[in-house]
């Protein structure tokens, strides 16, 4: 099969998957499962293109690898955060929206189809990495990508715990995270996702794939202007009192070094 019909074919798959997930959350009036999936839902894609290419092994035995040590790291920490607490306020909104008669078919097309085809959209450079036989030896690009996806998961991993650690905290209510990783970067897990795609887009380059790194663009372009930076700074200049000056000293995505407070 050619690197397009591995890919087309990858679409009802995923189509599958969400539809499977759709209906759970329709019995347990809980479309927030769906953020759970998102780790997860890039193990199977990656699962079914590790299964349809016959590219070079060890390539793709590392990019299984990465894919699932990052995607059941995201999966049990959304869990983690969410358990107990209800479906999600955004979900809770639209609900209100349209009502419980008519809420359950909605989310299929307002949630969880459009969250499908994003992610296999984005899953572009996962297949582009695995496809051909090309340089069987790891080269540049290889290594480049290792690298990438270890800075971007270091980030991630370490803003999420610091975080969630930080919330625990009832003594921290209503103030602003400036310490670790967030001392560098406003952003650290964003950043982090982003870097991590890039990782996988440098592996698809090393396989020959350049054309499927436009999955890893598009990952970055939602991250921050579509679901990520853009709709939670908006959201956190209003609700924290000392967001604004602390988005003075910190870097709004790239990690660097803070400016002096004043």
């Amino acid at each position: 099969m050619s690197f397009l019909e591995i890919y087309l074919w990858g679409l009802p798959v995923v189509i599958g998957m969400m539809s499977l997930l759709w209906l759970v959350s329709v019995l347990k009036k809980n479309a927030s499962i769906v953020d759970i999936f998102w780790g997860s839902g890039f193990i199977l894609i990656n699962g079914y293109y590790f299964l349809m290419t016959k590219g070079i092994a060890f390539r793709k035995l590392l990019l299984l690898a990465l894919v699932c040590t990052w995607g059941l790291r995201l999966s049990l920490y959304i869990l983690r955060r969410n358990w107990g607490k209800g479906e999600d306020f955004r979900y809770r909104q639209f609900r209100q929206k349209y009502g419980p008669e008519r809420y359950w078919w909605v989310s299929y097309f307002q949630v969880f189809l459009l969250q499908g085809i994003l992610l296999w959209l984005i899953s572009a450079p996962l297949l582009g990495a695995q496809f051909h036989a090309y340089r069987p030896l790891l080269g540049i690009w290889d290594i480049l990508g290792v690298l990438f996806w270890l800075i971007g998961f270091f980030f991630e991993t370490v803003g999420d715990f610091q975080l969630s650690r930080f919330k625990k905290n009832p003594r921290n209510r209503g103030k602003v995270l400036d310490s670790g990783v967030w001392k560098y970067t406003r952003h650290p897990n964003y950043f982090g996702d982003s870097c991590l795609w890039w990782g996988y887009g440098m592996l698809s380059i090393a396989n020959g794939c350049i054309f499927a790194i436009y999955g890893s663009i598009l990952m970055t372009l939602l991250i921050i202007r579509v679901s990520g930076v853009m709709l939670l700074e908006k959201s956190l200049k209003k609700s924290k009192p000392g967001y604004r000056e602390y988005a003075v000293r910190t870097s709004p995505f790239f990690p660097w070094f803070p400016k002096k407070k004043t």
